[in-house]
């Protein structure tokens, strides 16, 4: 029995060993591959690449569309911070006194730009003086304050009558500063009035008390400072003569009055100084006659003028 089974196995071992050199190539390693089920074709890549995503390729239409998403996010915030400057704008020129109307910004004076609201400063239109006349000013000057000004001069000038009647002149002038030339126009007022009325401009105006305070002090004053005086006076009132003609010829170049001080002042000083000195008139008489600058027509209003004063009695 045992005979039989090695007889057997030493069979299947030489079969075997038969069949292992037929079957050399078939032990090789071999390759296998499968095939997929249902395979899908796969789409091709656009034929410009990967450079097709940023340069008008497939993707392209994402990335412009984001781009506009983002600008105008961007230009919502703009809007929305340009709107709240111009509203603080608006209402700090409200709080600053500055009319502003909503509707319409050409009437705010605001000018639009880049969104922004500037507010155009609106200058505040001085305030009219108020006309004054010859004769409310002259109302207004007291007797009292005349004479305790008279008596300060007198005596911090004992000595220098000339500074004296500058500063009676410059009281007066003071007195009549708000006096416009409108509301005195004397040339006009001497072409058009008689002799008679001629004596009456301006010191019909001027108080009597302060006119009688004012000629008593003048009467204590030297004859030759009073004739100086009134040359002053009178050349004061021919500048303002000349500026007239040269503003009728369209001169440029116009001589001013020696004066700033209301020409009203330099005709009420001098009237009164003619009037309690006339015989500073007679004394000057040479040179008013022999002075070409004292000479001619319209020079003549001036000089009848001063004879009228001249004439009255105290």
């Amino acid at each position: 029995m045992m005979d039989e089974n090695s007889a057997m196995i030493e069979q299947i071992l030489r079969e075997f060993e038969n069949e292992d050199g037929k079957n050399d190539d078939v032990n090789e390693w071999q390759t296998v591959s499968y095939s997929k089920r249902n395979r899908k074709p796969s789409k091709p890549l656009p034929s410009g690449g990967f450079s097709d995503l940023y340069n008008g390729g497939v993707s392209s239409d994402v990335f412009s569309s984001i781009q506009k998403h983002s600008e105008d996010r961007r230009r919502r915030a703009a809007e929305a911070a340009a709107a709240a400057k111009a509203e603080a704008a608006v209402s700090s020129a409200v709080s600053n006194g500055v009319k502003v109307d909503d509707e319409d910004d050409s009437d705010t004076g605001g000018v639009e730009e880049n969104g922004a609201v500037e507010i155009k400063k609106v200058k505040p239109k001085k305030p009219r003086k108020p006309k004054v006349t010859v004769a409310e000013a002259a109302s207004k000057i007291e007797v009292g304050d005349l004479t305790a000004f008279l008596i300060d001069i007198t005596s911090s000038y004992e000595t220098q009558q000339d500074i004296q009647l500058m500063r009676f002149a410059d009281y007066f002038g003071r007195a009549f500063a708000s006096v416009s030339a409108a509301q005195f126009p004397w040339l006009r007022l001497f072409k058009e009035s008689t002799v008679s009325k001629l004596v009456d401009i301006p010191l019909s105006n001027v108080p009597e008390d302060v006119y009688k305070t004012s000629v008593d002090w003048l009467n204590r004053r030297s004859l030759d400072v009073l004739v100086s005086f009134v040359l002053w006076s009178l050349y004061s009132i021919q500048a303002d003569l000349a500026s007239h003609q040269g503003a009728t010829k369209g001169s440029k170049k116009v001589p001013q009055p020696a004066l700033s001080k209301s020409l009203v002042a330099i005709f009420v000083v001098l009237s009164m100084a003619l009037r309690r000195k006339p015989d500073v008139l007679i004394s000057l008489a040479p040179k008013l006659r022999e002075d070409p600058k004292y000479q001619g027509q319209d020079k003549l209003p001036i000089t009848v003028w001063m004879i009228a004063q001249a004439t009255q009695e105290i």
